[in-house]
């Protein structure tokens, strides 16, 4: 075989695994292409010994694909690595675990100035929801807090006409949210 037709082959070869390492990426192939592999590495080896038997013109082609195959070569190593270590482009696409359901205290009050510990459990749970989510307990006033939950049951039990009103503490979306409705 001529040194032209070698050097043909080598860029045969070449093509060939480049297409085989896509292909192996791209997860078409389990395996990386060790055999193409062997014929290039083989071929640069060879030429690379009896480059003083090229002429001008073969040297600059043999030195062409040598240099393509040294570039693709370290994309070829990177790639190997990410897909050994799970980075990049071979990551195992992770789900979320599956949202909690969100933790509701619930309390219903007929009357807050006779259910005191009803009003201590809401005002527990209103605080310990601030701090889930990061906010400041230190301006929640017991006393305050009373007061309203006295008011604001009163007034849902005129304009709702309702004997119990039902007070909840969540959080939802990065927030408390403390509400209150009718209880039947």
């Amino acid at each position: 075989m001529t040194a032209d037709e070698d050097l043909t082959k080598l860029e045969e070869n070449l093509r060939r695994l480049k297409s085989e390492y896509e292909s192996y990426f791209a997860g078409g192939t389990p395996r990386p292409p060790q055999d193409t592999l062997y014929r290039v590495e083989r071929a640069i080896k060879q030429f690379s010994g009896d480059a003083a038997k090229l002429n001008f013109g073969q040297r600059f082609r043999f030195n062409a694909l040598a240099q393509k195959y040294a570039v693709h070569s370290e994309l070829w190593r990177r790639k190997l690595r990410d897909k050994e270590e799970g980075r990049g482009q071979f990551s195992v696409l992770r789900t979320p675990a599956p949202a909690a359901k969100p933790e509701v205290t619930r309390v219903v009050c007929s009357d807050p100035e006779h259910e005191r510990e009803k009003v201590d459990q809401l005002l527990s749970a209103l605080i310990e929801a601030k701090r889930r989510v990061g906010e400041r307990v230190d301006q929640v006033d017991p006393l305050n807090f009373q007061k309203f939950v006295r008011e604001k049951t009163q007034q849902l039990k005129q304009s709702l006409g309702c004997q119990r009103v039902q007070f909840s503490v969540s959080i939802e979306e990065g927030k408390v949210r403390f509400t209150a409705v009718k209880s039947d």
